[in-house]
């Protein structure tokens, strides 16, 4: 690189792939919200099938993102982008082409061990192509496409299916990853990092260990809350559960490193962060679907009726990154998640048979401002809490805790919304399941207090700040 604010022609090509990748990933996490009408339509799924539709792929995501990142240092950051990119678009036209349910909720798992994949290479290529003077300029632009792929999830998902059908918007992928494969293999070079011991028995515990307790939470209304296959789901969860701390504390690399919970403000940033990811994916999961079935829209039209609550994330969020250096992240983290809590209350309360859709606008940006406040802050306070060797694990840490909270997001508000009567009472189900997300993002907000003032850092680590590691929303 010649010149501190130079960047080289390889670099230009490192940034735009490696954002292409996460733009990819991050729409397809919530791409399919204003489709769910649609695919409940063409493939007669129940309210549970289209949860794991969402949650098969959060779940896969979750699970082995610190695996995919040891697997890149170890064998290629390059070749194991590309792997991600090809597996994520092979799964993408298997959920275009999938003839059940089961078959596109199978896709989607599939997609998700792709994008697990995709991620956090695309930060590591990012962190080996940049210097330290410029890795933030690059990691601002990279976070803020990918944060425009999560803001136009609905509304391309609903464009999509209105203009062509559901499934293209899987087919899209498909092209955009064999030439994003193409040009990663010929214009970027390949690096790796210090190898690691891959902690598979751990990731295998607390793979197993979520799902059982998701499972028991999807099935509880269906198969009563009392039967033995969803007692036996949350005991055979919480007993993976505490075999996953038990090994963790033994295994001499653990996937998460048990000590950095000393850290108050490590672990107030993680319950912050996923109780946020939870009220947010669960609320998606059924606003897009409100907007259809209380307002007669398109997915077209119920995607834009969406832009007063996610739009506030471009706008909003740069100026709260910002303030965290200036305020602190407690304040951000307690104010944002406590607006996001009125505008959930607020919409659960005039969203009645007889709402118009005005009445939802207000509380619509009271929420948005309130999520895209603490998003930033939230990340922050985890990853700032630690040492700057451990950033890297710090933040694999945060957005596994992030995608673990959508899952479980979106699981406990549809089983509040099937108890009080699912697609039979709509309107009903889907007042009790936003009142509910009101009250995760209290939680969140509570969480936050123990953030502290200032950092609180590990016993014994230095107490300089690391450099600020941005990961995607």
């Amino acid at each position: 690189m010649s010149g501190k604010g130079r960047t080289t022609v390889e670099q230009r090509w490192v940034l735009g792939l490696a954002s292409i990748g996460a733009v990819m990933v991050a729409l397809d996490a919530l791409v399919v919200a204003a489709a769910l009408s649609a695919i409940r339509q063409d493939l007669g799924a129940s309210i549970e099938q289209l949860e794991w539709t969402v949650n098969a792929y959060s779940l896969s995501f979750a699970m082995l993102l610190m695996i995919a990142a040891a697997l890149g240092d170890r064998w290629g950051r390059r070749r194991m982008f590309a792997v991600g990119l090809g597996l994520f678009s092979l799964a993408s036209a298997a959920c275009a082409l999938a003839p059940s349910v089961q078959w596109l909720i199978a896709a989607r798992a599939v997609q998700g061990v792709g994008a697990a994949v995709v991620m956090p290479l695309a930060m590591s290529l990012l962190g080996a192509a940049f210097p330290p003077e410029r890795r933030g300029w690059a990691i601002g632009i990279f976070s803020g496409l990918t944060g425009l792929g999560v803001l136009g999830g609905p509304v391309v998902g609903g464009a999509v299916t209105e203009g062509l059908a559901w499934q293209w918007i899987f087919w899209i992928n498909v092209p955009v990853g064999v030439v994003a494969i193409l040009l990663v293999l010929v214009r970027i070079s390949e690096s790796r990092g210090a190898a690691r011991r891959l902690d598979l028995g751990g990731a295998a515990l607390i793979t197993l260990a979520v799902l059982g307790i998701v499972w028991g939470v999807v099935r509880g209304e269906p198969a009563g809350w009392a039967s033995a296959e969803v007692l036996g789901s949350f005991v055979a969860g919480g007993l993976l559960l505490l075999a996953f701390l038990a090994w963790e504390r033994r295994a001499p690399q653990p996937m998460v490193p048990l000590s950095y919970f000393r850290s108050r403000a490590f672990s107030a940033g993680n319950a912050a962060g996923f109780l946020l990811t939870a009220a947010l994916f669960g609320a998606v999961f059924f606003m897009a679907q409100y907007m259809q079935v209380a307002f007669g829209a398109g997915p077209l039209e119920a995607g834009l009726r969406l832009l007063p609550w996610t739009a506030t994330l471009f706008l909003v969020a740069p100026v709260a990154g910002r303030l965290v250096d200036r305020v602190g992240e407690r304040p951000l983290v307690v104010a944002g998640l406590a607006l996001k809590a009125v505008g959930m209350f607020w919409i659960s309360q005039v969203s009645g048979a007889t709402a118009q859709y005005g009445e939802l606008v207000a509380p619509l940006i009271v929420a948005g401002c309130g999520v895209s406040m603490a998003l930033p802050a939230a990340q922050s306070a985890s990853i700032g809490a630690l040492p700057r060797e451990a950033v890297a694990i710090a933040s694999g840490v945060y957005s596994m805790m992030r995608q673990l909270g959508g899952a479980v997001g979106v699981a406990v508000l549809a089983a509040v919304f099937a108890a009080a009567g699912g697609y039979e009472s709509f309107a009903a189900g889907f007042t009790r399941a936003l009142a509910v997300c009101g009250v995760l993002s209290v939680l969140g907000a509570i969480a936050g207090l123990f953030i502290g003032v200032r950092r609180s850092v590990v016993p014994g680590a230095p107490s300089a700040r690391p450099e600020p590691v941005e990961e995607p929303v």
